[in-house]
């Protein structure tokens, strides 16, 4: 099993089996309505990235970890080995930033996060950012990484409840835009004005 874990021994259980698998249907139904170019934002092995690209859209993956863009690699995705707040290529012209799977929490500053994905944007792009649904509580956290008995260091993470996201996304400088809500997982739209 893989998992994050918390400083305080909270277990946030992850998708694993997701990550390395096609998008599925809620995935495809939101990749559909969402504008050119993506950049898609601790992209992981770059299965939504290569299904972008698949199907001739514009889509760029970043991560900072070796081994997710090595195997993004192997499936011809496009992904730069780089950290989110480092110089990127298109900074202004992206037509869409996703941080799906909880990676609103990169950094543990949500805020922080939502405005480097609010530069990156064209006026009138948006971030989609998949949340915890309402109700689940908005923290910064200290977790690491578990799994097959070995540990990452320590790093700063956030959990982000879909209750938050107008006050976060305003913070950042963005319009909150609403929620696409499938198979339980909560997806919320801000804008760049």
């Amino acid at each position: 099993m893989t998992a994050l874990v918390t400083d305080r021994g909270d277990v946030i259980d992850l998708a694993v089996d997701r990550w390395r698998s096609q998008p599925d249907d809620v995935e495809q139904a939101l990749l559909a309505t969402i504008p050119d170019p993506v950049l898609d934002v601790g992209c992981g092995p770059g299965r939504i990235v290569a299904a972008l690209a698949g199907a001739g859209r514009l889509a760029l993956g970043v991560d900072p970890s070796p081994a997710a863009v090595h195997e993004a690699g192997r499936h011809r995705a496009p992904v730069l080995r780089r950290s989110v707040f480092a110089p990127l290529p298109g900074e202004q012209r992206w037509g869409t930033v996703l941080l799906l799977d909880g990676n609103v929490g990169i950094g543990g500053d949500p805020v922080a996060l939502l405005h480097r994905s609010a530069a990156l944007l064209r006026p009138g792009g948006q971030v989609v950012a998949e949340v915890d649904p309402p109700g689940a509580r908005t923290q910064a956290l200290t977790v690491r990484l578990e799994a097959a008995g070995a540990s990452s260091p320590w790093f700063p993470w956030a959990r982000v409840g879909a209750d938050a996201i107008d006050d976060l996304a305003a913070a950042a400088g963005l319009r909150a835009a609403g929620f696409d809500v499938g198979a339980g997982r909560w997806f919320a739209r801000a804008v760049k004005p």
